[in-house]
């Protein structure tokens, strides 16, 4: 039996070094998964803001433009009916819930006399560390944007 001796210390040191094993992977595997999580909540701020984007720019379309929702200018208006309708109101960068966003306006301009008048809006939200206008061309580690478009 004298052979036999300091066995047990080496299986116990063989279970400590296998369990550090399974708790480093475990630790690893955690903290990606939180990762992803925070990945997931700044993806859905991202689109929040960009849709906030896109109805900043719905109501700058709306309210400079007189455009009403539903109705076009007639054809044979001279600019009383719609004083400002021929072109886009100017938009910049801005900043909400810790994203830029820029918005940009896009208006058709109708081939036939009479055809409506398109208005493309997009929203552009993105995580840069400035205000420099959406898409980021050099982006951080962490760079999450969302984009949004609607035409009327």
């Amino acid at each position: 039996m004298k052979h036999l001796r300091g066995f047990a210390l080496v299986s116990a040191i063989f279970i400590l070094v296998v369990l550090a094993a399974l708790g480093a992977f475990i630790v690893n595997i955690s903290t990606s998964q939180q990762i992803g999580s925070a990945l997931d909540v700044q993806g859905v701020r991202a689109y929040q803001a960009a849709r906030a984007g896109i109805e900043w720019g719905l109501y700058q379309v709306q309210s400079s433009t007189g455009y009403r929702f539903g109705y076009d200018c007639p054809a044979t208006d001279t600019g009383s009916m719609c004083p400002n309708r021929r072109s886009c109101p100017a938009t910049a960068p801005f900043a909400v819930f810790g994203f830029t966003v820029s918005v940009t306006c896009n208006r058709s301009t109708p081939a036939v006399t009479g055809e409506p008048i398109i208005f493309t809006i997009t929203s552009t939200a993105c995580s840069t560390a400035t205000t420099a206008p959406c898409p980021n061309t050099s982006p951080g580690n962490l760079y999450i944007e969302r984009r949004l478009e609607v035409a009327f």
